[in-house]
This record gives C-alpha cells, structure tokens and sequence, in this order.
C-alpha cells in the first residue's frame, strides 16, 4: 500500500506531527513520505549518534528547497559535506571562538542596557525589542556599517527569514523577499571590499568571509559569501526567540527568578539548557541516507530522508524526568551530553553538523537572562500562548512588558511582576 505524502499534515500539525506518527506506531522509526521523498523518522539519543554519523547521513541535496530559500540560502554551510564541509565550518568556529563570542556578548549587553534604560514607563514588545538590540550588536560586531534608520527594516528581514520556516504562506514569501532583498545588500558589500570601495575592520567576520577560500583554494562566490554572511548575523537574531521564552517561563514559573537574578552562573547555565529543552524551536531534522543503512532492524534505502524527531526527543519521558515541566534544575551539575540535547543539532561542533552559533546562545543567554530576571516591570493582559502548530513557535503576543525603571544594579532581584498590575514597591 502507498504512503500517503505527508507534507501537508507537517505543514499543519507543527511540532506535534512527527510524535504522533510515532506515537501511532507505536515506536521511535516511521516510515513516511514528505516533499514526494521517502522518509524514515527516528528519535532518542542513539538515533542522533546514528543520523550525526557522516558515513550514515549527508546533507547535500538534503535540504528543501523552500528552506534554502528562506533560513539557511543556497550554498550555504548547512549543504556541504566532508572536506568541503570542514573547511567551510572553521571559518565558522573560528568566528565563534572564546574571544569572539566574549566580544560579541559585550556588544550585545552594552546595547541592551541602553535598550532597557530607554524602555522606561512604556509598554514594550520584549521580542521586537530583543531582535532589534541583538540586530545592532551583531552588525557592529560583525564590522558592518548600518545606520539606525536602517536598523529597524534589517531586523525586520532577519525575523522574517526564521518565521518564514514552517509555512507555506504569507510569512515564507515575506521570508524569501527578505532573503533576496538582504543577499544582494551583502553581495554588493562583498564585491566592494574585494575591489578595494568598501573596508571592514581587520579580523572582522565581514573580512574573514569575504576573503575565505574553501577546500579547493577557491574564494567564495560573491553571492555565497552573503549567503554566510547572513548565516552570522542571523542565528545572532534568533536569540530574541528564547530571550521572550525565558520572559515567558520568569512569568509562568517566578520561583526560578531570584536564583537567576542573584547571578549564579550555573544557575543561567542551567536555565539556558532548560529553555532550549523545553520550549519549541526546531522541530525536526532531516538528512540523506549515504547508503542502504540499517537501523535496529529497519531498511534505509540509499538516498532516501532520514528525519530526526527534535521536539519528540526533548519531551520523551524516557530520557527526560517529567518532561513537560520547566526545571532547570534538572541540568545543574549535569551538562547534557552531544546527543542528549540536539536544539541546534548534535555530534561534535568541529567536524560534524551541530551549529558553531550554539555557544554563543549559551553565552547571551546567560548573560541576558540574569538581566530580565532583575528587571522590574508590569506584565499587562495579553495573549501568551504558544501553539504548537505554529513553526517556529513563540508566544502570541511577543510578550509585552512594561519596564517600572531600568535594569537594577543590585544582585538582589526586584519583587515578582503580576499580571495586569504594577510591580509592588
């Protein structure tokens, strides 16, 4: 009997689809079908071991079309394979080193206290807010010239890039306009710097990627070098996403805020991996089978989908202790292992496929999470939900607050916030 295509329910079910096939089958391997390809879904940590194996599963010709076209652009790192892929991959590490990440994370906090001190007194959408402070900073960072008129819009389209993922909708042709509008501005950049019109700060991320040569000794297409261009200042934006869940479990969860105001680190460690645990992001991952593969009994064709159910493994009650509770103790004095916790993928960061960007999450998340915990603001009525049909998912309404005064100081967190009223004094 055929199986049907399964496009349309992943379209309309979201983060809830995947785990119901399995669910239905009683098992952790679906075969399927989606975008007219076979698949075969798999979950826990041993599949992610299995699907992080190069010789297992490669990502060339892997990747739809409408995701290329929206969150990760033709050419771009996330396609490569072997030593195209390593080669490509430690210009990103090397952009993503202990230094670099401390510098970007400095831009990032400098211009969120300035952020948070103009905020005073007046209703702000904490997850257009956050995406326009993390848009600046990663810009300086990155040694790119935008003028504050500019800033707005390009926040605007590195939003809309992500948000565009998991529709076939309004929001993905506003994500592929935003895509297009954004890589010929870098292209341009790109071109100029290389004739000698433009200048980038030494060691910039905008100098490394438009001088890099890939394996082959060959620079970068112009085009592709914007490709990896917006490949850094993107992921930086999508932080504005857990930034607004971490005000959204501070809201729903006030227990956890005074040990994250107080400033323990393990604490914000632990927080940060919770977050990233718990609430919804990427909801699956897919990959080419190399060869006719074997997995505990179960035929992979040679060529054919493998799907990594992400959502499915972070709230599977075999690997997780009551999974659909927010604790972030659960990490304290455990750090997940590589294929425990796979937001941003798993395996090794240097020579496999799991994202370089992921400690610089970690490090803007604590940094920026102990900051709105010792915020003190009014959380007025609004919608706060999260649907999980949604891809990517957030709450409703971006999470409105208004800040009573900025940031404090002190490592002593302000009173709770209460829904509809004001912090008490």
């Amino acid at each position: 009997m055929p199986v049907v295509d399964q496009t349309l329910m992943l379209l309309l079910k979201g983060y809830a689809w995947l785990p119901d096939l399995r669910r239905r089958a009683a098992g952790d391997v679906v075969r399927t079908r989606v975008l007219g390809r076979r698949a075969t879904a798999l979950c826990g940590p041993d599949a992610a071991r299995f699907f992080y194996d190069e010789d297992n599963v490669r990502r060339r010709a892997a990747l739809p079309g409408p995701v290329k076209s929206t969150l990760f652009g033709h050419g771009s790192v996330h396609g490569l394979d072997g030593a195209t892929h390593r080669a490509r991959k430690a210009m990103f590490t090397s952009l993503f080193s202990g230094p670099a990440v401390a510098a970007l994370v400095a831009h990032v906090t400098t211009e969120w206290d300035l952020a948070v001190a103009s905020w005073q007194g007046r209703p702000v959408v904490l997850f257009d807010e956050s995406a326009l402070v993390l848009t600046r900073a990663v810009c300086e960072w990155t040694g790119l010239a935008v003028d504050d008129t500019d800033l707005p819009g390009l926040a605007a389209d590195l939003v809309a890039m992500v948000d565009g993922l998991g529709t076939a909708g309004p929001r993905h042709w506003r994500a592929r306009q935003a895509r297009m509008r954004r890589e010929a501005w870098l292209e341009r950049l790109v071109r100029d710097l290389r004739n000698g019109c433009e200048q980038a700060p030494p060691d910039s991320a905008f100098e490394v990627v438009a001088v890099h040569r890939d394996a082959g000794g060959r620079p970068l297409r112009p085009r592709v070098a914007a490709v990896e261009l917006l490949n850094v200042l993107r992921p930086t934006v999508v932080v504005s996403w857990l930034v607004t869940y971490a005000a959204h479990a501070l809201y729903r969860w006030p227990e956890h805020r005074a040990r994250l105001a107080s400033g323990d680190q393990e604490f914000a460690e632990a927080f940060a991996h919770e977050l990233r645990r718990f609430y919804p992001f990427a909801p699956l991952l897919g990959g080419r089978a190399a060869r006719d593969l074997d997995w505990r009994g179960t035929h992979i064709p040679r060529g054919s989908l493998i799907l990594l159910d992400v959502y499915g493994q972070h709230h599977d009650p075999r690997y997780w202790r009551d999974p659909y509770t927010f604790d972030p103790r659960r990490f304290l004095g455990a750090a997940p292992g590589p294929h425990d916790l796979i937001p941003q993928g798993g395996g090794d960061v240097h020579g496999g496929h799991r994202c370089p960007g992921e400690a610089l999450t970690m490090a803007l998340l604590r940094a920026l999470t102990p900051r709105l915990a010792r915020l003190d603001y009014e959380v007025p009525p609004q919608n706060l939900t999260i649907s999980l049909r949604r891809m990517p998912a957030r709450p409703a309404s971006g999470f409105v607050l208004t800040p009573a005064r900025p940031a404090s100081p002190s490592s002593s967190p302000p009173p709770l916030p209460r829904a509809g009223g004001r912090t008490p004094a």
